[in-house]
């Protein structure tokens, strides 16, 4: 698998070695950024985005009690749309972003399509987030996000 880039940091996301599982490290100058290229780290395990089109969007509002929670939460609930709404998507903008030391939560917008087997082109089925080997640690140029999802 190859690595995604952002306009704004070198290094979007990169897979890590695992053995059954999909595990990979998203990058940001910001949390949200990180949020967000690890929502597409998991995205690309699942599909092609770049066969997906922004035609619709899904508003995602999450509250959780610590930013690990967030985090499983978040990478859970694209899960849910993709397999309950039938949705793939090709990018992901996290709005706001709250962390303290009572609650973590986050506003994002996802953007992309309902499926269609004629174009999408589908790699492996990530069935959950875990917590597994996860990671939100603070680098010297923004943010770092190891997680591990079931696949």
């Amino acid at each position: 698998m190859s690595s995604e880039s952002s306009s704004e940091n070198n290094k979007g996301f990169e897979y890590l070695e695992h053995t059954a599982d999909a595990k990979f490290r998203a990058y940001g100058n910001n949390l949200g950024q990180a949020f967000e290229n690890a929502a597409l780290a998991m995205l690309n395990v699942m599909v092609d985005t770049t066969s997906v089109k922004n035609t619709y969007y899904v508003e995602i509002e999450l509250r959780s009690a610590d930013i690990e929670s967030l985090l499983f939460d978040w990478l859970s609930e694209i899960i849910f749309v993709f397999e309950v709404d039938e949705m793939v998507f090709c990018s992901v903008r996290v709005h706001e972003m709250k962390i303290d030391d009572e609650s973590s939560s986050l506003s994002a917008t996802l953007f992309g399509e309902t499926i269609d087997l004629s174009t999408h082109v589908f790699d492996t089925e990530v069935k959950a987030a875990t917590y597994n080997d996860m990671r939100i640690d603070r680098i010297d140029d923004g943010w770092m996000i190891q997680a591990t999802v079931d696949t």
